[in-house]
């Protein structure tokens, strides 16, 4: 039995942080879905959810990673719900300090008492730890380049998006 993990976040945008973990549990795991969620606590967005899975998927292409991750998005339930939806046993999330820990403990606690789905963290490359996706957005909005911090299409959108 192909054994699916999830990657669920807000990606947005989506950096090379996020595709870093993504292709890591793309080597741990048969299947990999990555999963746009929505985070009422991270309004308003600067992309809309399609465009954000288009630019993951967009992404994911331009930096290689493999055909057996799936991009979609989820906004109707539990992300436990789609969990089972697919098959998947396992979250994967990236966690860039002991804060991120702290946050994603009593959600992993939880995922795992309401459906039996294990959580697993992973660690960013040492040199993309202090990156986030609300930083990005940031230092773009003021006119930073964030080109080395996220996929070329990515940088496209933002400059389009910030009319640039």
């Amino acid at each position: 039995m192909a054994q699916i993990a999830v990657v669920p976040g807000s990606f947005d945008p989506v950096t090379l942080g996020h595709l870093d973990v993504i292709g890591r549990a793309a080597r741990l795991f048969d299947e990999v879905h990555v999963l746009v969620v929505h985070n009422p606590d991270k309004q308003p967005a600067m992309f809309a959810a399609a465009d954000r899975v288009r630019l993951i998927e967009q992404s994911l292409v331009e930096t290689g990673v493999p055909d057996t991750v799936r991009v979609g998005e989820w906004t109707s339930g539990l992300l436990v719900d789609y969990c089972r939806q697919v098959g998947a046993g396992v979250l994967v999330k990236g966690v860039r300090s002991g804060e991120d820990v702290a946050y994603e403990t009593p959600m992993a606690i939880m995922n795992r008492h309401l459906a039996d789905v294990e959580t697993v963290f992973l660690l960013p490359e040492a040199s993309r730890a202090h990156v986030s996706s609300s930083l990005i957005r940031q230092v773009a909005t003021l006119g930073g380049d964030v080109t080395p911090y996220v996929p070329g299409v990515v940088a496209e959108a933002l400059a389009q998006h910030l009319d640039r």
